[in-house]
């Protein structure tokens, strides 16, 4: 199989190494970044994610920082949320929107000062956005990329490991609240967050040099709890119904069609609310329902088309066998006539016709 050759548009990050060792058996390039995509096998690794802990290295959350006396201003027209009701130790989940009203990322902002903000970024140059903007309307404010790698840990033992090595005030930690807490001469956010539903933590390791003695730590610290290395694992990924970007939604959907309403909240007139009015009144024409898939798939590495009478009335962008649910699960863009629970809908995948059936909810 051909390998990814790293170079400067390519990223190592300050956690290859350890990466490395633990035996990564694949990665992909997001944020122009390696993301490691499976140690052991897809199906191990989502079973031991689901019983232990392990330890993500996600720094292809690129960070871009918002910095300066028109950060906010610049804050409220990038997303349809509020973000007057954010407070200093929160994380906010933001879509942006173009001015037609599509999606262009669904970062996490981190409130770090009334003056200065991260985007935790999904894959693509939100930064380039973000500086246009700010170009083009005179802001006094700063656009740049700090030296911040993301570390994760995530599942059921994660606040025994980070308890161990931040002490007792992580579990203090509430739901998308951060905290700075010391490593060594630093000090780092962290957030209790994650693209995993198995709870855990992100450390926003701010510094390059502090990546792999932050990483050898918690293995040091972590072997009776079974800590391994892992990454955003695809299979608990879809049983939980998170949406990954440039995948189940893309610059042709809105927040409303990717079930992401309740973030339209700005009584601002932001970069694309007049597109949305509509959608927001009425409610979108498709939107993001959980499937199920009969018989045998294969991996999904492109689209695939839903029909009804030969007519294409959605796509499939992820699915994956379930061991623990024993079904072929799946995230779908369903056309409103088809998207109630029940629903039965052919879907041209690339290893043949297939049944699909709408879910009334995701597995976990």
């Amino acid at each position: 199989m051909a390998v990814i050759t790293p170079n400067r548009r390519v990223r190592k990050t300050p956690f290859t190494p350890g990466v490395e060792a633990a035996g990564v058996g694949g990665y992909t390039v997001y944020n122009h970044t390696l993301l490691p995509t499976f140690f052991e096998s897809v199906e191990a690794d989502a079973a031991h994610l689901k019983q232990h802990v392990q330890v993500w290295d996600v720094s292809c959350e690129r960070q871009v920082q918002v910095k300066g006396p028109d950060a906010l201003r610049l804050m409220k027209m990038l997303s349809p949320r509020d973000m007057d009701r954010m407070q200093a130790d929160q994380c906010y989940y933001v879509p942006i929107v173009d001015h037609n009203g599509g999606m262009l990322n669904d970062p996490v902002a981190i409130k770090l000062a009334d003056d200065q903000y991260w985007l935790s970024v999904a894959d693509g140059d939100l930064w380039q956005f973000a500086l246009g903007l700010a170009i083009a309307l005179g802001l006094d404010v700063e656009i740049t990329e700090p030296d911040v790698s993301p570390l994760a840990v995530q599942g059921p033992k994660a606040d025994d490991l980070m308890e161990r090595v931040f002490g007792d005030q992580v579990r203090d930690i509430k739901f998308f609240r951060y905290k700075r807490l010391r490593f060594e001469d630093q000090e780092f956010i962290v957030a209790r967050s994650g693209w995993s539903k198995q709870g855990g933590f992100e450390i926003y390791v701010e510094g390059s040099e502090y990546g792999m003695p932050l990483w050898d730590t918690l293995f040091a610290n972590g072997q009776n709890l079974k800590v391994r290395a892992g990454c955003p694992n695809n299979i608990e990924r879809v049983e939980s119904g998170l949406l990954s970007f440039g995948s189940d939604m893309r610059r042709e959907n809105t927040p409303y069609e990717c079930g992401l309403a309740r973030f339209c909240n700005s009584p601002l007139d932001y970069i694309g609310k007049s597109a949305l009015a509509g959608q927001a009144e009425n409610g979108p024409p498709r939107q993001i329902r959980p499937l199920v898939i009969e018989g045998e798939i294969g991996p999904c590495t492109q689209s695939w088309p839903l029909l009804a009478n030969s007519t294409q009335v959605g796509q499939v962008a992820s699915a994956v066998y379930s061991p623990e649910f024993g079904v072929n699960v799946a995230i779908g863009m369903v056309d409103r006539a088809y998207w109630e629970p029940g629903t039965r809908i052919e879907l041209m995948t690339e290893h043949g016709m297939r049944w699909a059936e709408v879910q009334q909810s995701f597995w976990r």
